[in-house]
């Protein structure tokens, strides 16, 4: 493919491993593509226009790659019944309405999409991203993992507790919250979306036999649904997912994210199949925000030389607010200057 190639096409083809003059940019920009687009994080998080249009201006601004409807996880947690709140310009908050005990998590029931706010919402910014710049970008929704979605439920220590006390509990909230984001994974593929990501950010503190038995299944069916539905899939666990990758690659997505604490993904290359690659892995604090321009193309080429290739320039997480400006340009400058691995 030639220097004209969209940033779409770059992205199918470099997953696809086809010719692609460099590798794709998609560094995950949320509260640092509002400061930069003017908006208010509450806008950010609750107006679709606002939204999409910080992060139009990011992708136009900085020749990046993709777009993305992340802002919170509390989508789909507000369509189960969490009240959460939003400073104006802040982080969201929760506000209670959690599942208060084993009985209440026995009761758990599946949610219809339509029917909540937040999630017709988030279908909206797909369309408008299809609108406003049609294939060009690649477009990537977003769900919750079964157990990331769990633990905003009911709370990381009792989540954690849960697990044990009583796990044929946990499996039936877990199957009703995979219940629940199968058809909203639908109407975010039919909006136009290019590709679901899965964040199941909990996954990395429970373990790899917990992993196995509560997550990896119910994973792979959502990976196998977006496939069914004509889409790419994309999963995103936070912390030193070593221990996990193996599984990780197995649900089948075609991009594995990989947090900057995993020491390398050299070991893991192998186990990628045709059509599947890494994202990652740039510390975001240390090096992203806080190192030089030379420091930051010299960790990107580190990460590309260690997965041969076959990774997607991003940091380890979410850019934070404070990085600057130029540290941006370097990161999607590092994309050429890494072309081939190098």
């Amino acid at each position: 493919m030639t220097a004209m190639t969209t940033p779409f096409e770059r992205t199918e083809a470099f997953i696809d491993g086809r010719t692609a003059h460099r590798p794709p940019c998609h560094p995950i920009v949320m509260r640092w593509a509002a400061r930069y687009g003017g908006v208010r994080y509450r806008d950010f998080c609750l107006d679709p226009e606002s939204k999409c249009g910080a992060m139009l201006a990011c992708a136009e601004d900085f020749d990046l790659d993709w777009v993305t409807v992340m802002s919170d996880p509390y989508a789909e947690a507000s369509a189960f019944g969490l009240q959460v709140e939003y400073p104006e310009d802040d982080m969201p908050l929760d506000r209670g309405g959690r599942l208060a005990d084993l009985d209440a998590v026995k009761d758990l029931q599946p949610y219809a999409p339509d029917d909540h706010e937040r999630l017709n919402k988030r279908v909206r910014e797909i369309e408008i991203f299809r609108r406003h710049a049609g294939a060009h970008y690649f477009i990537v929704g977003w769900v919750e993992g079964p157990i990331a979605e769990y633990g905003d439920l009911r709370g990381l220590t009792e989540a954690a507790m849960d697990f044990y006390d009583d796990p044929d509990a946990v499996a039936h909230a877990l199957d009703v919250i995979v219940e629940s984001a199968l058809p909203f994974i639908s109407r975010q593929v039919e909006a136009g979306a290019h590709c679901i990501g899965i964040g199941d950010a909990f996954c990395s503190q429970i373990g790899p036999r917990l992993y196995r038995a509560f997550a990896f299944e119910r994973e792979k069916r959502m990976v196998d649904h977006i496939h069914a539905c004509g889409a790419r899939a994309k999963l995103h666990i936070c912390g030193d997912t070593s221990a996990l990758l193996p599984d990780m690659i197995r649900t089948g997505a075609d991009i594995v994210d990989v947090d900057h604490l995993v020491p390398s993904v050299a070991d893991y290359v192998d186990l990628l199949g045709d059509g599947q690659v890494f994202s990652g892995k740039v510390d975001p604090v240390r090096v992203v925000q806080n190192g030089t321009p030379e420091q930051i193309r010299a960790a990107v080429r580190a990460d590309l030389q260690a997965a041969r290739g076959r990774c997607i320039l991003s940091a380890g997480c979410e850019i934070t607010p404070d990085t600057p400006v130029e540290h941006i340009r370097a990161l999607r400058s590092a994309a050429e200057r890494g072309a081939g691995g190098a």
